[in-house]
């Protein structure tokens, strides 16, 4: 009686059933995959969250496929402090994003499935990088797209294999996405990779799907450009308060349009049917948006020192541990430490969960090409990370 597109596996894998085992346990557990930034210790204003939530506005019904205008301000003014930022930095003089090119969503996910509704018929193909977070499998199951991917190559830093991805298009593919920075891999598009990228999509009127939800997390110092200005190729840009203001459980969202202006009004005008369809976000949530887009700048700064911290603390205790080395990072949440790939990833994860009570993702989590890597989370509490890192180097 069910659909076949939600015929997945769903037993529980080995190292979920282990961690399962773990807690009933009560052992002492150092999580080095922590994503919930509301469970990291990091401070909120939390009055000026809830005073937020409580604008009597919210009482009026004032329905808009977009999104209530001030939101959608609020959005644009983000963008444009961002934008003024690079060009203290650049000299150089940015362009302005309109609110009428946004639309607010409850999450990324939604605005993916915005995205590939209007792109993709049944069958149709959307490219996605490799390794990357497993979210698009199971987006591309719900609105019977296919994925193919494309990889991201590793050689004193990450980059797009372009001969793999040209290798890999046919026919029925309908956009590339492009996860800026990358998760789990913390790369960033660089200016020249975004020009191939509108190069290959451009002529062949393909999109290009970017996700920016970790874009303000850069951990080298720059300001990284944003893909919502791009016109080289029709393009859809997402990013949301789960990420930018460490706000997940406030289930706000949105997806920006740019390109070729011919072809982008036709996407705005077929993307306004999808959201007046679904007009899915509460006014609440929208009329607190340019509040939670404050929280942004003590929120980032907190994840910031403490991702640069602990990456410290990672190469302080691989020093003189020639068999274990950490992947460059640019920015995100995460990194990715080399280990000996004498075994499988996940074989090693359950024996670190269960000898030294530490809980890491294997690579093959996030669909890395091979065995020896290990995922840890940056924004794992200090002390955490620190003695859980000692524990899993001292396996080697």
């Amino acid at each position: 009686m069910f659909a076949d597109r939600t015929k997945w596996n769903l037993e529980s894998n080995r190292l979920a059933e282990a961690l399962a085992a773990h807690r009933l346990s009560g052992k002492r557990l150092y999580d080095l995959t922590a994503s919930n930034p509301t469970e990291c210790g990091f401070e909120y204003d939390k009055q000026s969250i809830l005073r937020a939530l409580s604008n009597p506005e919210a009482l009026h019904y004032e329905p808009d496929p977009k999104g209530l205008e001030i939101a959608r301000k609020a959005v644009t003014a983000y963008y444009a402090a961002r934008a003024q930022s690079q060009m203290n930095a650049s000299r150089s003089q940015p362009s302005a994003i309109s609110c009428e090119d946004i639309f607010l969503t409850t999450s990324t996910s939604e605005a993916y499935s915005f995205a590939f509704r209007m792109l993709c018929n049944p069958g149709d193909e959307i490219m996605v990088p490799e390794p990357s977070y497993p979210l698009f499998g199971f987006l591309a199951d719900l609105h019977d797209v296919k994925i193919t991917r494309y990889p991201l190559v590793y050689d004193y830093g990450w980059q797009i294999d372009f001969n793999a991805l040209e290798g890999a298009l046919t026919s029925r593919t309908r956009g590339v996405i492009v996860v800026h920075p990358n998760n789990p891999t913390g790369h960033f598009c660089r200016t020249e990779e975004i020009a191939r990228l509108n190069n290959i999509c451009g002529p062949r009127e393909m999109a290009l799907i970017a996700d920016e939800v970790f874009l303000d997390f850069g951990l080298c110092g720059e300001i990284a450009p944003s893909f919502t200005e791009n016109t080289g190729a029709l393009t859809f840009t997402m990013s949301g308060l789960s990420k930018i203001s460490g706000l997940p459980q406030m289930k706000a969202a949105w997806l920006v349009v740019s390109g070729p202006d011919s072809i982008k009004a036709q996407a705005l005008a077929r993307l306004e049917v999808i959201a007046d369809t679904f007009l899915s976000m509460n006014a609440p949530v929208q009329l607190a948006i340019p509040a939670f887009l404050e929280q942004r700048h003590s929120f980032q700064k907190q994840v910031t020192d403490r991702a640069r911290r602990n990456l410290s603390e990672m190469d302080t205790q691989l020093e003189g541990i020639g068999s274990c080395s950490r992947l460059k990072v640019e920015g995100g949440w995460y990194a990715v430490l080399r280990i000996p790939a004498v075994r499988p990833d996940e074989d090693f994860a359950i024996e670190l969960l269960e000898t030294k009570n530490v809980y890491v993702h294997p690579g093959h989590f996030y669909d890395f090409p091979r065995e020896g890597q290990l995922v840890v989370s940056l924004i794992t509490p200090e002390r955490d990370f620190r003695d859980g890192m000692s524990l899993i180097l001292s396996a080697f």
